[in-house]
């Protein structure tokens, strides 16, 4: 009697738990080819993750969106895989072909669209806040470069020169002070190697010099083979008390009021970065110096040139004396049709 009893109840529960069992993985292979599936778009979109998004809020916005569908199947999905219910806010790509799994892991690991933002050595800082004033999404805050300065200390208000020309990456929101502040530290870093490895013969008596050199050289010759050649002419020119006479110096202390051409009204007007008309340096970087420029002018060629003038395609002609210099200048400058 127990024995048949024992038979009729698992030949009632066998049924039941073969059923159970072929259920679960019917289910489990359903949402498997699900999050497979290729989200139904044509073209790469932006997908924003504000703060307090959950995923099954995220699953209900892409069903709205056209892009998924039967959201409610992301409820059991993230049973499966429970760690991608933690999704971070953000702005994300999707692209064509990507898989609702796909697009979860992404926005599991965090994986935002990545921006970037060029600081073009040889700019001022006024170039590079028109460049700024165009970037997205970065989030912007009033005087910026200086308040990066009062945050390392720097109560100067002078920001020009003290920023590191590079391609920096960022994620949507990012704040300008994080960029700027990677630009400032590189800038201080590749500053303080190229002043403790100077010649010393240099003629100048502080790292902040040194980026005012090197600035200079930046403006006056983008060609590698020439900088340490032009950082001579200066090396040479600062010991033996001549002026630097210099036209770049010229074009920055005339601010917006230079037109593309420099007269002769402008080389006799006095002001503070007229190295034509004042001795030493101007008191100030022209301009934001590249790392190989901060080196050349830490360490001048061994050469004896006072002068420098262009060719006209980029390259220089360098004299010793005044006269080969006039010659020079005869023969590519006054000269020219």
């Amino acid at each position: 009697m127990i024995k048949t009893l024992k038979i009729l109840i698992l030949a009632s529960v066998i049924p039941f738990f073969v059923v159970f069992c072929l259920g679960g993985y019917w289910l489990i292979s359903g949402l498997i080819t699900y999050q497979k599936q290729p989200l139904q778009l044509t073209e790469i979109q932006t997908l924003t993750v504000e703060p307090g998004t959950t995923v099954i809020k995220l699953a209900q916005q892409l069903e709205q969106q056209s892009l998924i569908i039967d959201s409610w199947k992301v409820k059991y999905l993230v049973k499966l895989e429970p760690k991608l219910a933690n999704i971070k806010t953000g702005l994300y790509q999707i692209i064509p072909g990507d898989t609702l799994e796909a697009l979860l892991r992404r926005l599991y690991l965090g994986q935002q669209v990545v921006f970037s933002l060029t600081l073009i050595e040889g700019k001022t800082i006024a170039e590079w806040q028109q460049t700024l004033a165009t970037t997205e999404h970065l989030a912007q805050e009033t005087d910026a470069f200086n308040q990066v300065l009062l945050n390392h200390g720097d109560t100067s208000g002078l920001p020009e020169g003290k920023f590191y020309p590079e391609t920096f990456h960022y994620h949507a929101d990012d704040s300008l002070q994080t960029i700027l502040n990677r630009s400032y530290t590189m800038m201080q870093e590749s500053l303080a190697q190229a002043w403790e490895g100077r010649d010393p013969d240099l003629a100048l008596s502080s790292p902040y010099e040194l980026l005012i050199i090197a600035s200079i050289i930046e403006k006056e010759t983008g060609n590698p083979e020439e900088r340490d050649w032009v950082s001579a002419v200066f090396n040479n020119r600062l010991k033996k008390g001549m002026r630097l006479q210099t036209d770049p110096t010229v074009i920055y202390g005339m601010g917006e009021r230079y037109k593309g051409n420099i007269t002769r009204k402008d080389l006799r007007e006095t002001t503070a970065f007229n190295t034509y008309k004042i001795d030493g340096l101007p008191p100030t970087p022209i301009a934001a110096p590249s790392r190989a420029s901060l080196f050349a002018a830490a360490s001048p060629a061994k050469v004896n040139y006072l002068y420098f003038v262009s060719r006209n395609d980029g390259s220089h002609v360098f004299s010793s004396t005044l006269r080969a210099h006039n010659n020079a200048v005869n023969e590519f400058q006054r000269n020219r049709k």
